[in-house]
Formats: structure tokens, sequence, C-alpha cells
């Protein structure tokens, strides 16, 4: 299922009214906290928009997805190794 480029640009305006939204919010809050909560806003735009990984992948730039999907993979990696280690 591929989204339709209209759910693209409500997508994108959403995502840029959450950073405008984090511009004006003072930086007090400590990085982590910062990025668990765009994190969670994230996928809560990716939720209501029905949008999956290849969705929001194909989203970006050819490079910039590549990259993410290699960190997804390896993160998922990672957590498999240290589970078969017990």
């Amino acid at each position: 299922m591929t989204a339709s480029k209209d759910a693209f640009r409500r997508f994108q305006e959403e995502l840029a009214a959450l950073d405008n939204k984090h511009e004006q919010l003072p930086s007090k809050a400590s990085g982590g906290t910062k990025m668990d909560q765009a994190k969670s806003e994230f996928l809560a735009l990716q939720k209501r928009h029905k949008l999956t990984v290849a969705d929001v992948v194909a989203f970006f730039p050819e490079e910039e997805g590549i990259a993410y999907l290699q960190q997804l993979i390896s993160a998922n990696e990672a957590k498999s190794s240290r589970v078969k280690k017990r």
C-alpha cells in the first residue's frame, strides 16, 4: 500500500509544525527527553497517516533512506546478538 502524494504533503506539513513548535520551546529539557518526545510525535504521525517504514524511507532522499535502513538493521542485529549470548 502506497500513500498518496497528498498524504505525504500533509505529513510533511505536520512535521514542519512540530519542528517549529520545538524551536519555540526553551531548551531546558535534556537531549534524551527531546529525542523521546520527537520520536513519539513522529510515530503518532506515522500511525495517523498509516505509513509503513518503506513509505517514510521513500519520502526522504535516497541516501538518507538507505542510511536509515542500515541503522535499523544494525540496531536489530545488535539486539539479536545480545539475546543469543544469554
